[in-house]
């Protein structure tokens, strides 16, 4: 990325970026997956970028689809889950603290055992220890992962539950893409920047995986 471009290279033009595989992604070692953001919150989106865009029937489909495409896109920008929804890390069972991939975590919910082997089992809770430090990173500690050589961690994070109750500047920027990408989609225009001035004040920095105490 330039240091003039207000946002990633994947921002630019109408079209999507491609996606990982039923929203995987992986840090490291660390294997992520996703649930899909609801039907209901990209209705809510194409509501607001209707709004701004004065279409007030039609183009349905497309607009769902950008919806989507500026939610995971201001996720990707602010390093942050928008739309609280549930996750799962798959992570080694080596000792030490692991961080979760995906902020703010709101509830660790469990941790299942993936043996090599065999089926997957759930850990008692003495098996290992969970927390959600003060800037909302998740962290897990297997502490006695039996036969299991990874673990999968369940867990929910997001701003918000719903697009309404989003901070406005973020819910601003995601309307004001959506409506970017209808506007320019048959051709490669950059978004304004004003979509990254509004993000930014609540951009996630991931300089590295930190030692957690």
């Amino acid at each position: 990325m330039s240091a003039n471009s207000p946002l990633p290279p994947t921002c630019k033009g109408a079209r999507a970026p491609p996606s990982p595989r039923r929203g995987e992604g992986s840090f490291g070692d660390i294997v992520m997956t996703g649930s899909a953001i609801s039907a209901g919150v990209i209705a809510e989106v194409v509501v607001a970028a209707r709004a701004l865009l004065r279409v007030e029937t039609g183009e349905d489909l497309v607009l769902s689809r950008l919806a989507s495409t500026a939610l995971l896109l201001g996720e990707a920008f602010l390093g942050a889950a928008v739309i609280g929804r549930p996750f799962e890390d798959v992570v080694t069972s080596a000792a030490g603290w692991r961080r979760l991939m995906v902020a703010p975590v709101t509830v660790i919910s469990g941790v299942t055992g993936l043996p090599v082997e065999g089926a997957p089992f759930v850990l008692a809770v003495g098996a290992y220890a969970v927390d959600i430090d003060a800037d909302g990173v998740g962290w897990v500690r297997v502490l006695a992962p039996g036969s299991a050589g990874r673990v999968a961690v369940a867990y929910s994070a997001g701003l918000a539950l719903s697009f309404e109750a989003v901070p406005a500047p973020i819910a601003q920027g995601v309307a004001m893409l959506v409506a970017h990408l209808f506007d320019h989609r048959e051709s490669d225009v950059a978004p304004p920047a004003a979509v990254a001035a509004l993000w930014r004040p609540y951009r996630r920095m991931r300089l590295g995986l930190a030692v957690h105490s």
